[in-house]
C-alpha cells in the first residue's frame, strides 16, 4: 500500500491536487479546518486523484496538523 506526505491547504478558492517533485501531494481543498470538514475533503481529493473510492484512502499521521502522511489502497 503506498503512502504519501500530503500537504493540506485548506480554505482554497481553487481545490485541486499537485503531485511535486519529491512525491509529495500538494491537496487545496475549499473547506476550513473546522470539525474535520477538511480532513474529509482531503480523503475525498486524494481518492479522486487517484480513482479509487474514499475508502480506500486513510489519514496515518497528522489529522490536526496541515502536513498529513496517507495510505491509499490502489487496486492490483
Amino acid at each position: 500500500m503506498p503512502r504519501y506526505t500530503v500537504h493540506a491547504k485548506p480554505g482554497s478558492r481553487r481545490p485541486g491536487v499537485e503531485a511535486g517533485d519529491d512525491g509529495t501531494l500538494t491537496v487545496r481543498v475549499a473547506a476550513r479546518a473546522v470539525d474535520g470538514a477538511a480532513n474529509e475533503a482531503v480523503v475525498a481529493a486524494v481518492a479522486e486523484h487517484f480513482g479509487v473510492a474514499r475508502s480506500a484512502v486513510s489519514i496515518v499521521r497528522g489529522r490536526t496538523a496541515r502536513r498529513k502522511l496517507v495510505d491509499v489502497a490502489l487496486p492490483d
